[in-house]
């Protein structure tokens, strides 16, 4: 199956663009060759833009306090298994500090760094970090493997904390909701929503089904309209049933 999300405010639309990141920097982090450490460096700066525009880590720091009260009054119940219970409240507990523990701004120290931020401008041209651009940059890129590795780590580290929350809020942001199974006819799918309260919408396909949902959704209404995957050029309506679930998630 295929899961489509869609982000009903701009919290979680900025936690998922930054767990994509995160997912991209992990990936290309692994690599050896100088252009999976080269996608790594540019994938930290869009994370650094990201994670800058909105006061992030008081959000997180305040849903997962949120989070871990509600998971402090499942205590004592049998139907609860403790050892899971404590686990899980431990996890927050050690994120929740490691995102107090860090100072300033978020990124900050990157911004001070001279020779990152002349590679972070200079990317944002077209074909602007060619070896006559930056020539010390060219020269990184040329060292062992496992240097430049030992280096992004070191760059990368101090943001971590703002992954290891996200990715508890978003886990639990999935667990929340009862996947429906609901019908498309003709290709179209409307439900309004009346009162209904979510933060972010999950859709699963099969992908035989061979199309893409397009959404649109406000508190009033949902829409979708399955799209023909093979239209690239100018996208069609898949004028035919389609069946799919649907999830609504809230934390």
């Amino acid at each position: 199956m295929i899961n489509y999300e869609y982000p009903l405010n701009e919290r979680i639309r900025t936690l998922l663009r930054l767990e994509d990141l995160y997912n991209k920097l992990a990936h290309f982090s692994r690599g050896d060759a100088p252009q999976d450490h080269h996608v790594t460096l540019l994938t930290l700066f869009e994370i650094l833009e990201v994670a800058g525009r909105a006061d992030l880590k008081v959000d997180l720091v305040q849903e997962l306090e949120r989070q871990r009260q509600i998971l402090i009054s499942f205590r004592n119940n049998p139907e609860i298994s403790e050892e899971a219970l404590s686990g899980a409240l431990y996890e927050i507990e050690q994120a929740s500090s490691s995102l107090l523990a860090m100072a300033g701004k978020i990124g900050q120290y990157l911004r001070e760094n001279e020779w990152l931020m002349a590679i972070r401008s200079r990317a944002s041209i077209p074909g602007g970090v060619c070896q006559f651009d930056l020539p010390s940059y060219h020269y990184w890129l040329q060292r062992d493997a496992d240097q430049r590795r030992h280096d992004l780590s070191n760059w990368v580290h101090p943001m971590l904390p703002i992954r290891d929350g996200l990715a508890i809020v978003l886990r639990l942001l999935r667990a929340s909701g009862r996947p429906e199974v609901q019908l498309a006819r003709g290709g179209t799918y409307q439900l309004m929503m009346a009162g209904r309260s979510a933060q972010m919408l999950r859709l699963r396909l099969a992908p035989t089904d061979a199309v893409v949902p397009e959404i649109s959704a406000n508190k009033y209404a949902l829409n979708v309209r399955f799209m023909l995957s093979e239209t690239v050029i100018r996208p069609r309506l898949a004028e035919r049933d389609v069946n799919f679930e649907l999830t609504f998630c809230s934390l």
